[in-house]
């Protein structure tokens, strides 16, 4: 796995990065306690047993029902539609309940705010996408924010960060995408961005398969490597 490039073979990057483009779950905050806390509950409500919170964690990066239909398991499908929606209930209630930011997240945030525009990307529904940036005081840091239902389709197809470029005004050479999993690396690749993976997040085993230009093992160094690329 590369762990820094300019660029990818062939493909030249522009002079100047003007947008960066975040995942949020596992990039910007560390949500996988209550991610967790909330699958379970789902699932006991259901009769069926808990799963250790390292197995939701893996689970985590494709957005709601894709979680949930992976931890029921065979034995849930029946009953998947309750069981999201419990889900989905029970973590509108608890989704700050553990989760912070990362490391230098709000450090790095507010001493670049101004110098890049700014915004998220992520699977996760926007109404809660929201309410954990709001609660968080990160909202402002932002110029757009898009959830995974925000558009018709989820990470790794690159439609929504084709739209948040297209509504900014700046071009793919110009942007980075910044994520922990495979899907945020894809997206930003079909979309001709650079790409930024974050090995601290909830896992990066599709990084060997699918190269980001670039890694970094704590947050504060994003801004740093970003200025290589100026």
């Amino acid at each position: 796995m590369r762990t820094l490039s300019p660029h990818r073979e062939g493909e030249e990057m522009g002079k100047t990065v003007r947008l960066v483009v975040f995942d949020l779950d596992g990039t910007l905050v560390d949500s996988k306690v209550d991610l967790a806390h909330s699958v379970n509950h789902a699932l006991g409500a259901f009769g069926l047993p808990p799963l250790p919170n390292e197995t939701v964690y893996s689970y985590v990066g494709n957005g709601a029902s894709m979680l949930i239909q992976r931890s029921a398991g065979s034995e849930g499908k029946e009953n998947l539609p309750r069981i999201l929606e419990t889900f989905l209930a029970h973590y509108r209630e608890h989704l700050l309940d553990t989760t912070i930011p990362y490391p230098g997240v709000r450090e790095s945030l507010e001493a670049h705010s101004g110098a890049f525009e700014m915004a998220v990307l992520t699977n996760k529904p926007i109404d809660m996408t929201r309410a954990i940036l709001a609660g968080l005081s990160l909202s402002r840091h932002f110029v757009d924010v898009r959830g995974g239902d925000s558009f018709e389709t989820k990470k790794p197809h690159p439609e929504g960060l084709l739209r948040i470029m297209t509504q900014r005004g700046i071009p793919p050479g110009e942007t980075i995408m910044v994520g922990d999993s495979v899907n945020d690396i894809l997206a930003g690749q079909r979309a001709g961005a650079a790409t930024c993976g974050v090995t601290y997040g909830f896992g990066t085993e599709g990084f060997d398969a699918h190269s980001p230009d670039f890694t970094i093992d704590r947050f504060p160094e994003l801004f740093r490597r970003i200025r290589a690329f100026q």
